[in-house]
């Protein structure tokens, strides 16, 4: 039986794959403990709605 993915689970898959990449990116240049920090501060300035830049939106 084959499954269908749905336009947003397709969506979402890109969007992790993205930060896979991202994330590998990030371990190679400056480390595990680098890479996490980074995703956890990007989680919390989502959670807390801080921009992600300086810049008006």
């Amino acid at each position: 039986m084959s499954e269908t993915q749905t336009d947003e689970e397709k969506s979402k898959d890109v969007f992790f794959q993205k930060l896979a990449s991202l994330s590998e990116e990030m371990i190679a240049a400056h480390g595990k403990e680098f890479s996490m920090g980074a995703l956890v501060l990007a989680a919390r300035f989502i959670a807390e709605d801080k921009p992600f830049s300086n810049s008006p939106h």
